[in-house]
């Protein structure tokens, strides 16, 4: 099983990986022995590690994402797993301004549209390699005063199904994961809002929200040859909300 879900010495990029849901997959990655790529704009905590390489950086400065990229691959001569989760939202009410659709689709979609296709033609090189995307309830479901967040990972979801048929050829597998209602400083004011939060308590199974740490154990199996057989998937953390009827 050890071997299975083996990433020792995997080359990972974790984007957005500065605090929350990053942070506990970079650190999953690195107690399991992967040399860690963490890329964000502020690092928020004290996490440290030998293997642990701590980039600032604007995953919205698009025309400079493909040089990090390439920086990354030149140093290691390979790059084998990338997760795409660095993300902002913005919500706002019917008022929907061009700068927070802008903002929003820059980082959440586009910057991980770049650094995906980068890094895809990058492992097609190799011998392939893992691309996870972080996606969200938000591509599934209507949520209110955030459309611009809801489109951009609707939108992520669907490009990563796009990239997994273009590049399975080469041995690049691509999917998503899809957190529903996990505690971090994004959701902590609708947590703290005791009706918000029993709302939504109320509609995951499990009866709990999520905690980032829920996350680390799919990406570790997408990014192993436990998910050899797995592309253009979606893997959904969510305590089973998408699953709940009544």
């Amino acid at each position: 099983m050890d071997e299975l879900f083996n990433v020792q010495d995997k080359i990972v990029i974790v984007t957005g990986s500065g605090r929350g849901n990053g942070e506990a997959i970079a650190e999953g990655f690195l107690t399991r022995g992967a040399i860690v790529y963490g890329i964000d704009i502020e690092f928020r905590s004290d996490l440290d590690h030998k293997n642990y390489n701590k980039i600032i950086f604007d995953v919205s400065q698009l025309d400079k994402i493909p040089e990090l990229v390439q920086e990354i691959y030149t140093q290691n001569e390979a790059i084998d797993v990338l997760v795409n989760n660095a993300g902002v939202s913005l919500a706002s009410d019917t008022q929907y301004s061009d700068e927070i659709f802008d903002k929003t689709f820059q980082v959440n979609l586009r910057g991980a549209y770049i650094f995906s296709h980068q890094v895809a033609i990058l492992m097609s090189n190799k011998a392939g390699g893992s691309i996870i995307n972080i996606t969200s309830l938000g591509a599934e479901f209507g949520f209110p005063e955030n459309p611009a967040y809801q489109v951009s990972k609707a939108g992520l979801k669907q490009f990563s199904k796009s990239l997994a048929m273009d590049f399975g050829k080469f041995g690049v597998r691509v999917n998503n994961v899809c957190p529903g209602y996990i505690r971090t400083s994004m959701t902590e004011k609708g947590y703290q809002d005791e009706q918000l939060r029993n709302e939504k308590l109320n509609r995951m199974i499990l009866g709990r929200w999520g905690a980032p740490e829920d996350l680390v154990g799919p990406c570790i199996f997408l990014a192993s040859s436990a998910s050899s057989y797995i592309t253009g998937s979606d893997i959904f953390v969510d305590g089973g909300w998408t699953a709940k009827g009544l």
